[in-house]
């Protein structure tokens, strides 16, 4: 497993994939289907999410080692495609672990301050 710069130069490339490909879905769904809900981020939540879902089950079962890959796919690519699969496999590995308090806890806390992060954006912005 390369580190340091290396490691970071994997991360990058996937990053830039992962923005370029968020950016082709939303703008190819939202104009698809219009912008009545916001189609495009709900598409690449559900996909990234089930990507790094799958990912990480190659991870468990030990189909995937330690390699610059994991770092490419699932921190640069996914990471940079959507931060909701991220938030997603916590929650599902919470609740595996019987941590359901905690699961509900971090959907509640996630979802109720960056609804609240955002309004407060908005709102200074508007002056």
């Amino acid at each position: 497993m390369p580190t340091g710069i290396v490691l970071y130069l994997y991360i990058a490339t996937g990053g830039a994939i992962g923005a370029c490909l968020r950016y082709f879905v939303t703008t190819n769904i939202d104009s698809w289907f219009g912008k009545a809900l916001p189609f495009g981020t709900l598409t690449v939540n559900i996909v990234g999410s089930f990507s790094l879902a799958l990912l990480y089950g190659f991870i468990e079962r030990h189909e995937l080692m330690e390699s610059p890959y994991r770092a490419l796919l699932g921190v640069g690519l996914l990471g940079a495609f959507t931060t909701f699969s991220t938030f997603s496999i916590e929650t599902l590995t919470l609740l595996e672990n019987g941590l359901i308090v905690k699961a509900l806890a971090n959907v509640l806390l996630n979802i109720s301050f960056c609804l609240l992060a955002g309004w407060a954006a908005i709102a200074i912005m508007k002056g």
